[in-house]
């Protein structure tokens, strides 16, 4: 393993985007527990584009531009559901005590959609992962799993670190209407630009 594929991955995954987004602002509304639930989700979400890439499903993407601006637009179509629904105050940085807690399994199935949804992250798998495995050495399968799984671990370190963060904020958040309001533009905000950095990335 080498230094530079641990800082390359650190600043991918510290790097703004979507499950960030959704882990921060989990973490302001529902607390340091749910945070982490979503940070988990956000990981596990990264699975089916290491699979893709496994299974040759990233070569296909990466040489089809169908296949991917299929799974781009749907991306981009699930971040701006989420601004509206966020900037409806039924999304992520609803506050309201009165609405039931999402379970567990909802919020590592939201998490996990967001990051499903990434195209981005399964052309990552495909063109950035190979220039760390050397074909005349162990198992290429095995190391691509090893680097995988050091990425996996950097994003659920990181991504809880967010919402953690985020969750000692929580009570200047929603024990103020007005600053809840501009946190929520503000959330909107964001995953309306990021679905409209995802409309325009080329392959």
């Amino acid at each position: 393993m080498s230094i530079e594929f641990l800082i390359t991955s650190l600043i991918v995954v510290v790097s703004p985007g979507t499950g960030a987004l959704f882990t921060i602002a989990t973490g302001l509304t529902r607390g340091a527990r749910a945070s982490i639930v979503s940070a988990f989700g956000c990981t596990l979400g990264i699975l089916p584009h290491l699979a893709a890439a496994i299974t040759g499903l990233a070569a296909i993407m990466h040489a089809s531009a169908l296949a991917f601006n299929v799974i781009k637009y749907l991306g981009v179509a699930y971040l701006l559901y989420m601004a509206w629904m966020t900037l409806k105050e039924t999304g992520t940085l609803r506050a309201d005590q009165n609405v039931p807690e999402k379970t567990v399994f909802q919020t590592i199935m939201h998490a996990v959609l967001i990051n499903i949804l990434n195209p981005k992250l399964t052309i990552f798998f495909f063109a950035f992962l190979p220039q760390f495995i050397h074909p005349n050495g162990a198992d290429t399968l095995a190391q691509m799993l090893a680097l995988s799984g050091i990425f996996m671990l950097m994003t659920f370190v990181v991504f809880a670190l967010y919402g953690v963060f985020a969750s000692l904020m929580r009570q200047h958040v929603i024990s103020s209407p007005r600053v809840l309001r501009w946190m929520r533009r503000g959330f909107a905000a964001g995953f309306a630009a990021l679905g409209a950095k995802l409309a325009f990335e080329q392959r």
